[in-house]
């Protein structure tokens, strides 16, 4: 799956890291194709029996890539495209056969976030957080929070959470449902490969039907809800309030000085 995204084994498990430390884990165009790859790559895997997700370094994921977000900016093609991948990632996640168990090491944030609340269960270090700042950067919450975050929490919860892009701390998502438990960053390796272990010795084809059957509930809303999420992303990519956002988070010089890849337009 090349370096952004690392695959290793541990008996019936598969450990699926995102590995770009060094940036915070944040999602380029490569890392974004690879985490759909992925999953139909682990579907095709006859001794894999559960899967998980983690983050190398001190984050899970710090969301999109500044420079992949700005050829977006620039490319409408792009954007579609983007959309198009997006939706699919979401979709081989909700149907993936195998139980997966999220090991939140630190941050996780937007498509991050999303990525958490797309697994089966969810553990958390003591120094992670939830956050979903779409709507404070101008975006509509397309990619999982208008879908995932009320299947968790309540509605109104919800609501507040993605409408202000409040951070959730692990103790706050565990109270709240949007998490299983809380561990110290030195066990959450550890306690996340138990818990799969355990996932992993369950009569595979009963577990996996199970999963079926609670996806379906998830699959059902993203009719409703998936396509137009991700087309009022689409449109608001390309809004001067979005970009004025962008420009004013990074500094203007900065946002200027991002060289957008060639390969990302």
């Amino acid at each position: 799956m090349g370096d952004e995204l690392l695959v290793t084994t541990d008996g019936p498990v598969r450990i699926v890291t995102i590995n770009r430390p060094d940036s915070l884990n944040i999602i380029d165009a490569a890392l974004h194709r690879r985490l759909l790859d992925v999953w139909h790559e682990l579907d095709r895997d006859p001794e894999a029996r559960c899967v998980v997700l983690t983050g190398a370094g001190r984050a899970f994921s710090g969301g999109g890539d500044f420079a992949f977000l700005k050829a977006q900016h620039k490319s409408l093609d792009l954007r579609y495209a983007v959309s198009h991948e997006a939706g699919a990632i979401l979709s081989a996640m909700m149907n993936f056969r195998l139980p997966v168990v999220a090991a939140v090491n630190g941050p996780a944030v937007g498509l991050g976030a999303s990525l958490v609340l797309s697994c089966d269960l969810v553990l958390m270090a003591e120094r992670s957080y939830l956050c979903d700042p779409h709507v404070s950067i101008g975006l509509a919450a397309g990619d999982g929070g208008a879908l995932l975050w009320p299947h968790m929490i309540s509605l109104i919860r919800a609501k507040e959470y993605i409408y202000t892009g409040e951070r959730i701390p692990a103790a706050k998502a565990v109270e709240l449902g949007l998490a299983n438990r809380m561990t110290s960053a030195e066990a959450l390796m550890d306690e996340a490969l138990a818990l799969a272990g355990k996932l992993a010795r369950q009569p595979a084809r009963a577990l996996q039907s199970t999963k079926r059957a609670f996806s379906k509930h998830i699959a059902q809303t993203a009719v409703a809800i998936i396509d137009y999420g991700l087309a009022a992303e689409t449109v608001e990519l390309g809004a001067e309030e979005h970009i004025a956002k962008i420009r004013e988070f990074l500094g203007a010089d900065e946002y200027d000085a991002i060289i957008v890849d060639s390969a990302d337009e």
